[in-house]
């Protein structure tokens, strides 16, 4: 195990030490020992790394809130390692880390494999969700529920002892760095930007992946110009974990066949495959059109960040409604708002959003708009704020604004705490 600092990231060496590297990125609440399966084959060819993200696997918890964050620590321990050139294949959030790098760092990335990954994974909406159970219930529905999400069903029922280990994988995850990568995901979105990825690619995921399944596994292909698909029969999430065989064919033949720069010395491994999983080539190309900022009179047009940054706070299911809602009559007034509130006021740097967010609580109960105050409770959990913390502030409301006012609000939020915080059944 290796020592780690704020800057990068705990990691582990397996294989010959003359060898070329080859990376595995773990999950979001797993550990490298996700790998642990395909360790035996890589590193005949390979000299593998893993790594651990930060308060996972009892890695230092340092939170990340960005998946270009740890991207960039990641960067940072190669560097400390003089590791120059590598293969990368990660999983989940994971694959996210290796698309950023293929991105940011396409001559340090030789050939990618993105496993049950996205992407845009899912909707801001429900990581964010995720973190705000997290802060106010500790990891256990988390871990409670991962079974149903990493595992089928028949998979679950037969192996009892590796769901298990599986659960506890997630227990002994930092809760704050949980959240801090549930962050990170919610804001990943690299839809426009699949084109620039350069480098062969494999996109594998299980066929009963309800996470990150087959349809976003597609987006993926359609996107990279040198990809395919690798679709795994009976597994979910954790394919790796659920076909070690499967997995650890695919991506035997990948990189020895997609890596030629590095690997021309090393002879194609020979096998039989363990599981069929067609491996499809790639016919066609999209990409969706980015949608920069307009420049107004030399100045940034904040309208683009107000959007991002209310999507952010309330939420996307909040904001489309709000949007669907505008006719002719409103549409300049959702603009203004957006533009004005968003953009220029919550973009500024004065505040963080945790003390924005009490301040807006404080106002609207100040201000007797109490029709808005069941959105922006939802936007304090989101930006942090504890359930607890909601109740002082509006108890500070009851001396300043009146108890019958405050008595109101405590009304909203308590529903609105009780319906975001209960964990799923």
């Amino acid at each position: 195990m290796s020592e780690t600092t704020t800057n990068t990231l705990q990691y582990r060496f397996d294989g010959p030490k003359d060898a070329p590297v080859l990376i595995l990125g773990p999950s979001l609440a797993t550990t490298w020992h996700m790998w642990d399966r395909q360790i035996s084959e890589l590193t005949q060819y390979w000299r593998v790394l893993r790594y651990d993200l930060p308060g996972h696997g009892g890695a230092p918890a340092h939170p990340v809130t960005a998946v270009g964050e740890l991207a960039d620590r990641l960067m940072a321990t190669l560097d400390g390692l003089g590791v120059q050139r590598f293969g990368y294949a990660g999983c989940s959030i994971g694959g996210a880390i290796g698309a950023d790098l293929a991105l940011r760092h396409p001559r340090r990335v030789a050939s990618l494999a993105l496993v049950a990954s996205s992407a845009r994974f899912g909707s801001a909406d429900e990581f964010r969700q995720r973190g705000v159970i997290v802060r106010t219930n500790g990891l256990e529905p988390m871990a409670r529920t991962a079974p149903e999400r990493w595992f089928t069903p028949g998979f679950a029922a037969a192996q009892p002892a590796i769901v298990e280990w599986a659960v506890q994988m997630v227990r002994t995850t930092d809760p704050g760095c949980y959240i801090a990568a549930c962050e990170a995901l919610a804001a990943f979105d690299i839809r426009s930007e699949l084109g620039r990825i350069g480098v062969p690619t494999l996109v594998l995921v299980g066929a009963e992946d309800q996470v990150t399944g087959p349809g976003d596994a597609r987006t993926l292909v359609a996107g990279i110009p040198d990809a395919r698909l690798a679709l795994v029969p009976g597994a979910s999430h954790l394919a790796p974990v659920e076909q070690p065989g499967a997995v650890t064919d695919l991506l035997l033949t990948h990189f020895s066949t997609a890596w030629q720069d590095t690997l021309a010395a090393i002879p194609a491994p020979s096998f039989a495959p363990r599981l069929s999983a067609p491996v499809l080539p790639v016919a066609e190309l999209t990409a969706a059109a980015a949608q920069p900022e307009a420049e107004t009179g030399g100045r940034t047009d904040p309208y683009g960040r107000g959007m991002k940054i209310r999507r952010e706070v309330l939420g996307d299911a909040h904001v489309d409604g709000a949007l669907a809602a505008a006719d002719d009559f409103t549409g300049d007034f959702q603009e203004f708002v957006t533009r004005y509130a968003w953009g220029e006021v919550w973009g500024r740097e004065g505040l963080d959003r945790r003390t924005r967010s009490s301040v807006t609580l404080t106002a609207l109960v100040a201000s007797g708009h109490l029709e808005g105050l069941a959105a922006h409770v939802s936007a304090a959990l989101r930006n942090g704020l504890t359930p607890a913390e909601i109740r002082e502030v509006l108890l500070q409301t009851a001396v300043y604004c009146g108890i019958p006012a405050a008595g109101a609000a405590f009304r909203i939020a308590q529903s609105v705490i009780q319906a975001e915080t209960t964990p799923p059944a």
